[in-house]
């Protein structure tokens, strides 16, 4: 206990001794965060280069301990048989680090963590077990690389308040602590408590109003250092506990970390394109909260969950079980009540799978159409492709249609429908229908004509396929036309509605009275 607490002094004392010059290489460096109005809320440029002094503070401590012979026998076989876990804690900050300073792709900071999480698991520390069932190689190494990922960005998207991620990251630390040390596993416990002292530290600058901030380089160090200690506590003590907890105790920003991209995807954003949708954001303003009040009620959610994860894993599995399910119910509903799921209201979630089940061809409405869409396009004749539009058109809940087809040789001929008692001339002024008229002109330009659609928008409600569908028949009418003027080589011959050759009059199913 004695080394625990000198660790936790010495990464302290060190990280409060290298925050300010780590803030100074981001002024020198101009790795500065500018406030714009709508993400960035600060008052005035602030360095973001302070996960130097966490990453910093954090190494010293460890080296201190080493040379000190704390756990040095057991900390040296650590990190010197499984060098590939500092590779890719240097990997992690060495490209958020870079990106503080200048800009970089989202795909190759994506792909500098896979590398770095594909170092951890080349060393051994995979997820092999979920839910006591054996995972194959494949499967063991996208899990691992999966958990890996999910804490760097869950830091990441979470650093967006002053000592907001630092302080739910705090929380977390501090929780695996006591786990580790009540299961008498001290090298996790030495770890973690050494990551909160150079957090605890980092946060009396970084705490609002903030003089410096963590930037890429300290929330992916973060992210990566919780998630790989958590995967070396499993695989030391085979306890799940140890990978329960860090996930339950930094709920908030796991369920931030799933959603965003589904919510800027369902948006129309980019799924990695920085937003002010976040649930920090959303607090401050649907609550009209100031930052200080928004980090500390993080904070206080922050601290129930991890208290709840720690009698969750204390107590029998069949009540551990519930426990979650009270935590994640509650952590739901907050949210919900906070308005962070509007985007996903049910009616637009139904709207959106209707939408991709037609598209797809899942949906049977649309297999049908695209049945009649292919006896349109295998129609021999005119007469079998007039027939064949007038089904597909009543199956489409349209009352009237009308074909004015321009022939190779300069003449029309008029193909008509209508459902029964339906009054073409005299219905047509009507305001509860919809008219639509569609040139039928083919992709190498020639012009087979027009065709006038009605429908009774009393009988059936224009539905958001209604014009998708009108769309699929004009190019159907169009290539198939195309096609048996091909095949044909002959004219159109439709003697009773035949319209002279030079005739520039094309018929119209509107009457004069309707304008």
């Amino acid at each position: 206990m004695i080394t625990i607490l000198a660790a936790f002094l010495i990464s302290l004392f060190v990280s409060i001794l290298l925050t300010p010059l780590a803030a100074k290489l981001g002024v020198w460096g101009e790795a500065m965060d500018r406030p714009d109005g709508i993400r960035k809320n600060h008052k005035k440029s602030t360095p973001r280069t302070g996960g130097i002094a966490l990453m910093a503070s954090f190494a010293i401590t460890i080296g201190f301990a080493v040379f000190m012979q704390f756990h040095g026998n057991n900390l040296v076989r650590l990190f010197l048989q499984h060098w590939g876990l500092l590779l890719g804690g240097f990997l992690v900050f060495g490209v958020g680090l870079f990106d503080d300073y200048s800009r970089l792709s989202h795909r190759i900071k994506f792909g500098i963590q896979i590398i770095a999480a594909s170092l951890v698991y080349s060393e051994g520390f995979g997820i092999n077990h979920v839910m006591g069932y054996d995972l194959i190689p494949v499967v063991s190494y996208g899990v691992t690389v999966f958990w890996i990922l999910l804490f760097i960005n869950a830091v990441n998207l979470l650093d967006g308040l002053d000592g907001l991620s630092a302080g739910v990251c705090l929380f977390c630390s501090l929780t695996m602590s006591i786990l580790s040390i009540s299961n008498g596993d001290l090298i996790t416990s030495f770890l973690f408590v050494t990551l909160s002292g150079s957090l605890i530290g980092f946060l009396f600058y970084n705490f609002n109003p903030a003089s410096v901030f963590m930037g890429d380089g300290g929330s992916y160090f973060l992210g990566y250092t919780i998630a790989v200690i958590s995967l070396y506590s499993s695989v030391k003590t085979q306890a799940g506990a140890a990978m329960l907890i860090p996930i339950v105790a930094m709920g908030v920003p796991m369920f931030d970390t799933f959603l965003s991209p589904v919510r800027r995807f369902l948006t129309g954003r980019g799924p990695f394109k920085p937003d002010s949708g976040h649930i920090h954001h959303m607090l401050v303003r649907r609550l009209g909260l100031n930052v200080r009040k928004t980090v500390l009620l993080i904070y206080l959610i922050t601290s129930c969950l991890c208290i709840g994860s720690l009698v969750a894993v204390h107590i029998k599995d069949e009540f551990s079980g519930i426990v979650l399910a009270i935590l994640g119910a509650s952590l739901f509903l907050f949210v919900q009540k906070l308005g962070y799921l509007d985007n996903f209201g049910n009616k637009r979630i139904a709207s959106w799978f209707r939408d991709i089940g037609y598209v797809t061809g899942v949906s049977q409405k649309r297999r049908c159409f695209l049945c009649m869409q292919l006896n349109v396009s295998n129609s021999k004749t005119i007469n079998e492709l007039w027939s064949n539009i007038s089904a597909l058109v009543e199956a489409m809940g349209f009352e009237h249609a009308e074909m004015n087809q321009k022939c190779a040789d300069g003449s029309r001929i008029v193909h008509s429908w209508s459902k029964e008692n339906f009054d073409v001339h005299g219905s047509l002024c009507n305001q509860h229908l919809m008219k639509v008229e569609l040139p039928l002109v083919d992709e190498s330009g020639f012009d087979h004509g027009i065709i006038w659609l009605v429908k009774d928008t009393r009988k059936e409600a224009i539905s958001q396929f209604t014009f998708l569908k009108i769309e699929q028949l004009r190019r159907t009418i169009e290539s198939s036309l195309q096609c048996l003027a091909g095949k044909r080589k002959e004219k159109c011959i439709v003697p009773a509605d035949r319209v002279p050759a030079g005739n520039e009059h094309v018929c119209s199913p509107w009457p004069k009275s309707a304008g």
